[in-house]
């Protein structure tokens, strides 16, 4: 009889599951979405010569969205970020007697490798691309009022990111700086209208991207004040553009304050239920 009850309680102890730390480990991580809503406003000081010879100086305006995540396939190391903005320019020559307008659109995703340091320090490096649409608008002109500029970029950026107290009150700075490597830009020559490049004079439109003719750099600064579930972020924005190709020159130099909102959203898939024993991976936080 003893022997038939150790029997029978064998057999119940290897019907139990059991919980290794493997198993745990192999749940599929949670992966939140930190997004950011902002506005930029500051100034901008523009200069094309297919325009005017003159520097303009004015205001700066712009909306932006972020978005950044841990990636699928290795949530711990690697990272993406994407990015969008919409921005308005009006600017003045120094009589104040002319004004330049510029108008663009940004779009760029990438991925980035990162190491979590001590101190709660993270740093990522990594490669993006881009577009940029945008045109440059002076109501002075007659016969060539507007510089249209179009972009596609392969580029480098980094992030370090810190995670400190201030109070009680959890705070995330961050810097990112990004500059093209190379690409294709679009630049007419110089004195060309764009009414011949509709009549089918479209030659040599576009040109290769390199330091040597097109240097671009953005440098982002964020500080993220996370107030529970939401954060404030205030921050401040440096863009840079240089470029000269069929001896037309163009400059464009924006500072911007930042301020808008963040925070991380998790969506859930009905078809796989929550399970408590996930890790949650943050790409930012």
């Amino acid at each position: 009889m003893k022997t038939l009850l150790l029997l029978l309680s064998l057999i119940t102890l290897s019907a139990v599951p059991r919980v290794s730390a493997s198993a745990v480990d192999s749940v599929r991580p949670l992966r939140p979405v930190a997004a950011a809503y902002t506005f930029e406003v500051g100034s901008a000081h523009l200069a094309d010569t297919y325009i005017s010879p003159l520097k303009y100086d004015g205001w700066s305006a712009a909306f932006r969205y972020e978005r950044m995540q841990a990636m699928k396939f290795d949530p711990d190391r690697w990272i993406m970020r994407l990015s969008a903005s919409v921005e308005v320019d009006r600017t003045q020559n120094p009589a104040r007697n002319a004004v330049m307008w510029m108008g663009s659109i940004d779009a760029s995703w990438g991925m980035l490798r990162r190491w979590r340091l001590p101190w709660s320090l993270t740093l990522a490096a990594g490669g993006s691309t881009g577009v940029n649409l945008g045109c440059l608008y002076n109501d002075r002109n007659g016969n060539n009022p507007a510089s249209a500029k179009a972009a596609w970029t392969v580029n480098a950026t980094a992030m370090a990111a810190w995670n400190v107290t201030l109070g009680r009150l959890p705070v995330t700075l961050r810097y990112q700086p990004t500059v093209p490597l190379t690409g294709v830009f679009f630049s007419p020559d110089y004195g060309e209208l764009y009414y011949e490049i509709y009549l089918g004079d479209d030659s040599g439109l576009a040109h290769c991207a390199w330091w040597g003719n097109y240097f671009a750099m953005e440098n982002l600064l964020t500080a993220d004040l996370r107030f529970g579930g939401t954060s404030l972020r205030l921050g401040y924005r440096n863009y840079i553009l240089s470029t000269k190709v069929n001896y037309i020159t163009t400059r464009v130099v924006t500072h911007a304050f930042v301020i808008g909102l963040s925070g991380e959203w998790l969506s859930l898939n009905p078809r796989h239920p929550f399970n408590r024993d996930a890790r949650v991976i943050s790409a930012l936080y």
